[in-house]
């Protein structure tokens, strides 16, 4: 049994490696806003996936309970953590796995590496896996002179592009086939030069190119989508092959895996294994879903390690309002209905994560006052699509607003004099504080005219405003408030005929007669 400690840290312990923006969000959207290419292939893929989606969907009558369900089921771990946690590492252990507990990416890249040398190796193949890419596993084992070579398509074509993903799902969903094409001419060696963008002839050539890695490798490294702690079982569920290539043909199998990802019990995975496929691929099921518990004699790998990755978790953990951006199973739902990432791409959130999740999950691990990210949680237009698709219900929006609030809170203790939005936001607060004030703050209305000049359009506003006026144009206030016609149309007159006593005010004999008669019913 592991002595680690895994209660609540006394301090946030923060994420590192690749969960950072490298530059703003908003400067990076916008250079990706250019890209005419690139919004051309991600409208037609997430629109594809999302069609999928809502027609496998809409077959279960109780999608709506199953997602309920997969929500309680993940709050629970979240509450239950530590206990899961020891759990799932006596029954791992008891069959014959080993587990190392990594407190951040350093610590977690340093076991894995020292693994891989033990067994005498300078090469492995990889499952596709988030884990791996948040810690930067492949460029560090490159700094250690070994080569990391993925095995899903979709990874191997961004990393023979040297690229970087921009989906959590569909790595290289920013790339049509004619790139792709292109790609392995220039980087895959032995292709066919006659090698056409038929999808038929591009996977046979990486089929062919991966073969050779899956029968030479002694190491497999692979993330895990599942932990099941009443049995310490691991599950990956692909649509390829090539992550049952990478689990059972190797000698030693290494897993990197936050520790977010168990399940109390095995029944828990019927839940998800129907909200997973149909929310990240649209299928009813994934064509493979591969289960390991422990070592087999004679069957499959004989060394079996499991890294159990913190690296900001116990932090998000600790954060109530969005602990529950530690429910997601990694579908990207989220993102296939987010208007801002379909304009933008994956590659302007700078994090592993992209998409309104990352804009939740990133400031997470990290903090919100870590300044490379603080712009992330603005990356939204809250229009709460993402929430209406989570399958686990996270509720990204509400989130979002939190880490707003967070980050404004840290900025405002570090500033000598009041920012432009403090001074706005106490001006507003004191003309919506009562009637009196609001109605001084309308008589201002013909100055906004004057400045919207003879086309009745303002197109041009100073300070923190003119990031509005920079896309849109504001029309011309109106020439009096509703609270100013009200008054006009409706008190003026009723006072004036009260002056004058006619009007009901002045109506005496009738009023004497309605108070002395009786009507028939």
């Amino acid at each position: 049994m592991s002595g680690t400690f895994l209660g609540m840290p006394s301090l946030p312990v923060f994420g590192i490696g690749n969960l950072h923006e490298h530059e703003p969000f908003p400067k990076a959207a916008h250079r990706e806003l250019g890209n005419t290419q690139l919004r051309a292939n991600l409208g037609h893929a997430t629109r594809t996936i999302r069609d999928k989606r809502l027609a496998v969907v809409s077959e279960l009558p109780d999608w709506e309970e199953l997602r309920e369900a997969g929500r309680a089921i993940k709050e629970s771990v979240m509450a239950r953590l530590p206990e899961l946690l020891e759990q799932f590492e006596a029954n791992f252990t008891a069959r014959g796995g080993t587990i190392h507990w990594a407190r951040d990416a350093g610590e977690a890249n340093r076991i894995v590496a020292d693994l891989i040398r033990d067994q005498g190796a300078d090469e492995v193949v990889k499952v596709k896996s988030m884990a791996t890419q948040e810690i930067g596993l492949n460029e560090y084992l490159e700094d250690q002179g070994i080569a990391a070579f993925e095995t899903d398509l979709a990874e191997l074509i961004v990393q023979l592009d040297h690229d970087k993903p921009s989906h959590i799902l569909v790595p290289a969903i920013h790339k049509n086939r004619s790139q792709v094409r292109d790609i392995f001419l220039r980087e895959m060696e032995g292709v066919d030069p006659e090698l056409t963008d038929e999808p038929a002839r591009l996977a046979a050539a990486a089929r062919a190119h991966l073969r050779r890695k899956f029968l030479s490798a002694k190491v497999a490294v692979s993330g895990a989508n599942f932990a099941l702690a009443d049995s310490g079982t691991l599950a990956v569920v692909e649509s390829e092959g090539n992550g049952r290539m990478c689990l059972t043909l190797p000698e030693t199998l290494i897993t990197v895996m936050g520790v977010e990802k168990l399940l109390p019990a095995w029944e828990d995975l019927e839940v998800f294994m129907q909200l997973l496929p149909r929310s990240s691929t649209g299928e009813r099921m994934n064509p493979y879903t591969s289960l390991w518990t422990g070592v087999t004699p004679d069957d499959g790998p004989q060394n079996v390690h499991l890294v159990l990755l913190d690296n900001g978790r116990s932090a998000a953990l600790a954060e109530e309002m969005g602990r529950s951006a530690l429910h997601c199973i990694r579908c990207s739902a989220c993102m296939n209905v987010c208007p801002v990432y379909e304009r933008t791409g994956g590659h302007a959130y700078g994090s592993t994560y992209p998409g309104p999740i990352g804009a939740i999950l990133s400031p997470l691990l990290t903090g919100i006052t870590a300044e490379e990210n603080n712009s992330l949680p603005y990356a939204s237009s809250l229009c709460g699509a993402c929430y209406d698709a989570c399958p686990v219900k996270i509720n990204i929006p509400d989130i979002l607003v939190h880490l707003r609030g967070e980050d404004v809170d840290s900025k405002r203790g570090k500033k000598k004099l009041p920012s432009q939005m403090d001074l706005g936001m106490k001006a507003a607060s004191w003309a919506l504080s009562s009637g009196k004030n609001l109605g001084l703050v309308e008589k201002a209305l013909p100055l906004g005219r004057l400045a919207a000049g003879p086309d009745r359009k303002i197109t041009k506003l100073p300070g923190i405003a003119a990031g509005w006026t920079q896309s849109r144009d504001i029309p011309a206030p109106p020439s009096q408030s509703f609270r100013q016609w009200w008054d006009q149309e409706h008190e003026a007159p009723a006072a004036r005929a009260a002056a004058s006593g006619t009007g009901d005010a002045g109506t005496g004999s009738a009023g004497k007669k309605s108070a002395g008669t009786e009507e028939n019913p």
